[in-house]
């Protein structure tokens, strides 16, 4: 059996932003991130270091200073159409409900009104709101209002879902309940994830791989850890796994430095 073809690669990416009075900041210095069809990345770094720079040149959102970008093995030139994007904040409209909000996209891309409403309904039930369909969003809470936001990015069927700290927000055990759901909803069809978050034991917990990045500017990947934990996986226990502190013990040895140099950076 061969290798998995790639979903994401990043090939010797740069990115750079110029300011109005002339000044350059070298955000990204050339790194290559390769992400396989149906592989779970997490990618950790210091604040400000360009983690999600990196995930907006996957979308297609940012055109790099330098290198290539390809989405299963085509070459990215505009929005990548071949992904799903979840933000930290939600993007859910107020003057809808929960079923409208999982459906516009559909409707957008030409799908017929009621096809749309029938697969929100099914993407909902997959979310555990199969009840809360007719709710608006200042009717949900925190932790609804994100299940809304999963359905809305899972019901267009992306081959690779995109993801910023897409739990940040929310307290310590929804954020639990929510790293549960995606992950069962992630090995039920095994798409390409590529999640961006500044929780180390939650990038291990759900992760295939976690990818370091260096504190800025001029950030790169400076680690790249195999998690060989085995799957499918109970968050609320693999914490207490012996191999859980061990990778966690080696991954923020590497991380631990990168962070002090962004703190001592910011002091200055």
């Amino acid at each position: 059996m061969g290798e998995p073809a790639e979903a994401v690669r990043l090939s010797d990416v740069a990115i750079t932003f110029h300011s109005a009075d002339g000044s350059r900041y070298a955000a990204v210095a050339p790194s290559t991130l390769v992400v396989a069809e149906g592989e779970f990345v997490a990618i950790v770094g210091p604040t400000g270091c360009g983690k999600s720079t990196l995930l907006n040149v996957a979308a297609g959102l940012l055109v790099p200073s330098g290198g290539e970008v390809f989405s299963l093995g085509r070459k990215l030139a505009g929005l990548n159409r071949d992904a799903g994007y979840l933000f930290q904040q939600d993007a859910l409209m107020p003057w809808k409900t929960a079923r409208d909000n999982v459906a516009i996209g559909l409707e957008v891309a030409g799908v017929a009104r009621g096809e749309a409403l029938a697969r929100a309904d099914a993407m909902l039930a997959r979310v555990g709101l199969r009840a809360f369909g007719a709710r608006y969003p200042h009717q949900l809470s925190g932790g609804q209002r994100k299940r809304v936001a999963l359905a809305q990015m899972l019901v267009r069927e992306p081959k690779i879902l995109l993801m910023d700290e897409p739990f940040g927000p929310l307290d310590a055990q929804t954020r639990l309940i929510m790293g549960e759901l995606l992950l069962k909803l992630w090995q039920a069809d095994r798409r390409a994830v590529m999640f961006v978050t500044h929780d180390l034991h939650e990038a291990i917990s759900l992760a295939d791989r976690v990818v370091i990045m260096s504190a800025g500017p001029a950030s790169r990947i400076i680690g790249d850890y195999a998690i060989d934990i085995a799957r499918p996986r109970d968050l609320a226990d693999v914490s207490v796994l012996p191999r859980f502190h061990e990778l966690h013990a080696l991954i923020w040895g590497a991380l631990r430095e990168e962070v002090r140099k962004t703190y001592a950076a910011e002091e200055v």
